[in-house]
């Protein structure tokens, strides 16, 4: 597998030290962060990065840097929590002014064309915040489901902190399909 991926408006790249500078932008911007319990310091958005850029490296997917008309918009991609390896996410971070146009839906469309097609997987999650409605349409979007009694307190976050319950949403390889020239979700075709 290669780690570039192209879509009709987004190119889902490996990352480059330029990126380092407007990604660090991202994470300190308390709006973007506002569903995750602090924003980000250099040093660990830089360390985040580098995760990002290694996994790339050593499996030919994971957490693609996104460009949109060649300008650095954040990440989409794959991941395996730290507390459960035994699952895969989709999830993706964008600058604000990247929101409101699709990018995010497009992107994680084709992270799920990669994980399901290319790696074999046969089910991929995502999760967040009880009230973080912006992804948890995004979710939708791409054709995931929420059954409730799988929610759960996200296990490095203290008790009793606001953003602790975390709602958790699924999607099976068995209902995936891959539609013309774009991915979608069997029975969505939202973007």
């Amino acid at each position: 597998m290669t780690p570039e991926r192209r879509t009709t408006r987004l190119v889902m790249r490996q990352w480059t030290d330029a990126d380092l500078e407007p990604f660090a932008a991202l994470n300190a911007d308390p709006e973007v962060m506002e569903h995750f319990p602090a924003p980000l310091t250099r040093e660990a958005s830089d360390a985040l990065a580098a995760r990002a850029r290694a996994g790339l490296e050593a499996n030919g997917w994971g957490l693609w840097a996104v460009e949109v008309d060649g300008r650095f918009a954040g990440f989409t991609g794959l991941a395996r929590p730290t507390w459960d390896p035994s699952l895969v996410e989709v999830g993706w971070r964008l600058a604000r002014w990247a929101w409101g146009h699709g990018y995010a839906t497009e992107a994680a469309r084709a992270a799920l064309a990669v994980g399901f097609e290319e790696a074999g997987l046969t089910e991929i999650v995502s999760f967040t915040a009880v009230g973080n409605e912006r992804s948890r349409a995004v979710m939708r979007r791409i054709g995931m489901t929420r059954d409730p009694a799988d929610d759960f307190d996200y296990p490095t976050i203290p008790e009793g902190h606001p953003l602790r319950r975390s709602v958790l949403y699924r999607i099976r390889s068995s209902s995936w399909t891959r539609s013309g020239s774009g991915s979608t979700a069997s029975g969505t075709a939202e973007t």
